[in-house]
């Protein structure tokens, strides 16, 4: 859209000149700073749970919850690499916790979400009240309270972890503390923020203290009987199937102010339209056999793995049988 001007002897030797004291021509670099459509070195990637999971294993064995703090392989998108983001906005990666761990209570500015992909019987506990965890629930970590992670279940949990760690970090406005004690003691029963906020209910006079969701903890029970009964209701969207967001029952919004959170149902031979959006999105396949078609890379995928769609990429999604994806973004922002 723009074009870059011919360099001649002149120029070049003013712009050296110039760049001693610290300044650089616009005119070289506009087509660069305002392209005609987003450009991005993020590229498509498909991460398979049967690759990640043994190594997520390995790495339980050589280094405990506690020492790690937090024991996650990052997801790192091939074209970023060294830079822990999986998009340029977002981190994403999976964390093991082992029966009998304790993964220590602390908080820090960056909002994240917990989608939990294989085992039962953790939890996360989020400002003095625990969530059991199952798989496919929907978990929140609102930016700046205090949140820890055990399992005193008898089998191995991993939960794809979703933070806002590379937007924080562009802001420089990262902040971390960790709690007195290793686990932050339950001042509410489990279950307390949905009795009072998801149940079409809210208390008397309440008014948000922030943007992000007071429930949080959203069980896949739930969310999956809402996509059956809206699969019988009428036909699915020509690309995107049934889907649904994740909301804040308070606002209606999205559940955190800079992550948006999505569930979907593919009917079994579902050839998705393609389409595309400026948010780079992370999906895992929760349920079923399919494949997606991002720009010219085509994708097989299948329970438990994980693929990212970057910006303005268009994307296609096919389903051999019924699918469920689960699929997190900053389109917040």
């Amino acid at each position: 859209m723009f074009a870059t001007p011919e360099k001649n002897p002149e120029r070049k030797e003013f712009y050296k000149r110039i760049s001693g004291e610290n300044l650089t021509p616009l005119w070289e670099v506009l087509g660069d700073l305002v392209p005609q459509r987003p450009r991005t070195p993020c590229v498509p990637a498909l991460w398979r749970y049967q690759t990640a999971r043994p190594l997520l294993l390995e790495a339980g064995r050589l280094i405990t919850a506690k020492e790690a703090e937090r024991r996650v392989l990052v997801l790192e998108n091939p074209g970023l690499r060294g830079h822990s983001s999986i998009t340029h906005t977002l981190y994403a990666g999976l964390q093991l916790i082992l029966p009998g761990e304790v993964a220590p209570s602390h908080r820090h500015a960056q909002s994240a979400l917990r989608f939990v992909v294989e085992g039962s019987g953790a939890y996360t506990a989020v400002d003095g009240e625990r969530a059991t965890m199952r798989p496919a629930d929907f978990i929140v970590t609102p930016s700046w309270t205090f949140h820890d992670h055990g399992n005193p279940g008898k089998e191995p949990v991993i939960w794809l972890d979703g933070l806002d760690i590379p937007m924080i970090a562009f802001f420089d406005a990262g902040f971390a503390e960790r709690y007195p004690q290793e686990v932050q003691p339950s001042v509410r029963p489990e279950g307390d923020a949905h009795s009072r906020y998801g149940q079409n209910l809210l208390p008397l006079e309440y008014q948000p203290a922030s943007r992000t969701t007071p429930v949080f903890s959203y069980p896949y029970e739930k969310t999956r009987d809402a996509l059956s009964r809206l699969q019988r209701a009428g036909p699915p969207h020509p690309s995107h199937g049934i889907k649904m967001q994740y909301a804040n029952p308070a606002t209606g919004g999205y559940p955190m102010p800079t992550i948006a959170a999505f569930i979907q149902l593919l009917p079994a031979g579902f050839k998705g339209r393609r389409h595309r959006s400026t948010d780079g999105t992370v999906f895992s396949v929760v349920e079923g056999r399919g494949r997606s078609k991002i720009g010219k890379e085509v994708f097989d995928w299948g329970p438990k793995d994980l693929f990212v769609v970057p910006s303005w990429h268009e994307v296609s999604h096919e389903a051999q049988e019924e699918t469920v994806l689960f699929s997190f973004s900053d389109r917040p922002v």
